[in-house]
């Protein structure tokens, strides 16, 4: 087995390292030293894309926000469920995750950071919905393990009852919100629910579609009209 090697590393709001490594050809991104995301399993991001995109299929110019860049597999399976007349929004808090994407990165997902639909903001999720009045088809959330922080303390403010009204208001009639989570959590569907969305949970696979081994929840929520 080859020695870890860092690749990357960054500093949170909250004074944590977020921290690229790599050994036998993994890639693993770790916040104060708890696994964020790994290039091993990667379906479930994947197939969270997949499914809010083909609820909204049928949508001329569909506009896509993907909150939460990663390694660049949601992004690359939203692109290729969306047709070339999409707008794709990315938000990414950390500068240095973009840079990772295009650099030691880039290849893992084909580099979707290249494809001409997609913009990139680094920016704070939060203060970017607040500045940033444009209304989506589709809202991609995946910046934390689930509905609760661990990227950046200050995350919580998304999962919260006014969070969510606010991502609610962004979405345009018949959007959909999708949050990935590593676990189902009922508190959390009734507050979706509380804020007038229609919510489904899918139980996915970690390592994607025909793979057996632990699932994922991805949350399905959806304004009515459309």
């Amino acid at each position: 087995m080859e020695p870890m090697t860092t690749l990357g590393r960054v500093t949170t709001p909250d004074g944590n390292e977020l921290v690229l490594y790599c050994r036998d050809r993994v890639y693993t991104i770790r916040v104060n030293g708890l696994e964020l995301m790994t290039s091993r399993a990667h379906g479930s991001e994947e197939e969270m894309a997949r499914l809010a995109c083909q609820a909204v299929a049928g949508t001329r110019q569909p506009r896509v926000m993907v909150a939460g860049l990663g390694m660049g597999y949601t992004l690359r399976a939203a692109l290729g469920s969306l047709p070339r007349s999409a707008e794709v929004v990315v938000v990414e808090l950390f500068a240095a995750v973009v840079e990772w994407c295009r650099g030691p990165l880039a290849e893992l997902a084909a580099r979707p950071l290249d494809d001409p639909r997609v913009e990139v903001v680094v920016a704070d999720l939060a203060l970017h919905l607040q500045r940033d009045d444009r209304t989506w088809d589709v809202i991609l959330l995946d910046v934390d393990n689930g509905p609760e922080a661990l990227t950046v303390a200050r995350n919580d403010r998304l999962y919260s009852a006014v969070g969510l009204e606010r991502l609610r208001s962004r979405l345009r009639p018949g959007g959909v919100l999708a949050v990935w989570s590593a676990e189902p959590d009922q508190a959390f569907a009734r507050r979706l629910r509380r804020v007038g969305l229609t919510v489904r949970c899918e139980a996915v696979p970690a390592r994607g579609r025909g793979h057996q081994g632990p699932e994922h929840c991805v949350f399905l929520a959806r304004r009515s009209g459309g």
